[in-house]
């Protein structure tokens, strides 16, 4: 008993943080799909942040129903012609349009303008994701070091390797290291997976191979993740850290490289976990995000809005899986229209869409249960 009252109090105390970051991803998301929409000619009939009965609300002068619903879960818009809110095909219970109506419907848009408007939800992820990293670094900058190592871990895979205090990473398998933050993100995330490296000691370059040991660690607030170690440590003396101003032009440069290292991590978590090389308990629902975003109110407003930008990235990411049901599902409908020159049929369709939320069910069951495993233990 003394468990689930904790547990139904530290949900109570993360949702207000969790419900202002979802809400910010999901109405940009949510923009992106109808202004692109609009820009495409299509009417969307309701933009609502939420989902059930609405509490408050006002239609615009083209005809638009922006409200706020009750269940502050995520949101959505919906354009002239879907059967749904989801935007699943319109099938023969729909309503008739008229002429009119029809040449601003989304089924009878023209094929590219479908496309756009699918593909704007994702981008506009990745385009909030960006900002916030981007104003992040122009307004802080960002603290960097030299990738110089001031000292080896004994029994470490980098004193196996033969690695020495002084040597200064180069290249990890061809790519060039410019700071020792880019040595412990490709490292992290290859854990037990061999990799090659290009040192500099005292002038000669030496190609050393290591594999990163798989070691558990915890974040400040006792989250756990696996990830890879080579047991090198840099200090000021040997790193010269420092922080790095950015201009604007820089600042978006540095945002889309973060975005960018987010996707190539989540990417490459998924493959891993596909060739067995990784466990998936790190995929996570609704329940997880809420606490990580507890965690991060914790820190401050920035934190948080940090936290946004990270998630975007992921929704954006997730949407863009070719699953009906999510937009890269929609998309891959939008291909294979045209190379045949018409859609699919409905009843493949229809299948289809069954299919798709069978996997997107099976996931969120999967990752709840990852959540409720996670609190427990």
């Amino acid at each position: 008993m003394e468990f689930l009252t904790s547990s139904a109090g530290n949900i109570l105390s993360a949702l207000p943080p969790f419900l202002l970051v979802l809400t910010i991803v999901v109405f940009f998301h949510e923009l992106g799909h109808y202004l692109v929409g609009r820009w495409c000619g299509i009417k969307a009939e309701v933009f609502s942040v939420g989902f059930g009965p609405e509490l408050l609300g006002r239609t615009d002068r083209h005809g638009t129903r922006w409200k706020l619903s009750l269940i502050p879960l995520g949101g959505y818009v919906k354009f002239l012609g879907d059967e749904n809110a989801a935007s699943l095909p319109t099938g023969s219970g729909a309503p008739a349009l008229t002429d009119a109506e029809r040449s601003q419907s989304f089924p009878n848009a023209a094929l590219w303008r479908r496309a756009a408007t699918v593909a704007a939800g994702p981008i506009a992820n990745f385009i909030l994701a960006i900002a916030i990293f981007a104003v992040t670094f122009g307004v802080n900058g960002r603290m960097i070091s030299d990738p110089v190592v001031a000292s080896v871990q004994p029994a470490s895979a980098a004193e196996a390797a033969g690695i020495q205090a002084g040597d200064r990473f180069v290249a990890i398998d061809g790519i060039k290291v410019e700071i020792f933050d880019d040595v412990q993100r490709y490292v992290m995330v290859r854990p037990e997976v061999p990799i090659t490296l290009t040192m500099d000691r005292q002038g000669a370059l030496v190609d050393l191979t290591l594999t990163p040991v798989r070691t558990e660690i915890s974040d400040n607030f006792g989250n756990k993740m696996e990830v890879g170690r080579i047991g090198v440590v840099t200090n000021d003396d040997a790193g010269n850290f420092r922080v790095r101003e950015y201009g604007p032009i820089e600042a978006v440069g540095e945002g889309v490289a973060q975005s960018w290292y987010i996707v190539t991590r989540t990417v490459g978590y998924i493959g891993n976990i596909i060739s067995g090389r990784e466990k998936p308990d790190q995929l996570g629902g609704p329940i997880r995000v809420a606490k990580y975003s507890k965690d991060m109110s914790t820190l401050g407003i920035m934190a948080l809005i940090q936290l946004a930008a990270v998630l975007s990235v992921s929704i954006g990411l997730l949407n863009l899986m070719p699953v009906p049901m999510l937009d890269g599902g929609h998309l891959v409908f939008y291909a294979i229209e045209a190379v045949r020159g018409k859609p699919p049929g409905e009843v493949a369709q229809e299948w289809a869409y069954r299919f798709g939320l069978t996997i997107v069910l099976a996931l969120m069951i999967f990752a709840t249960w990852n959540d409720v495993t996670m609190l427990i233990g």
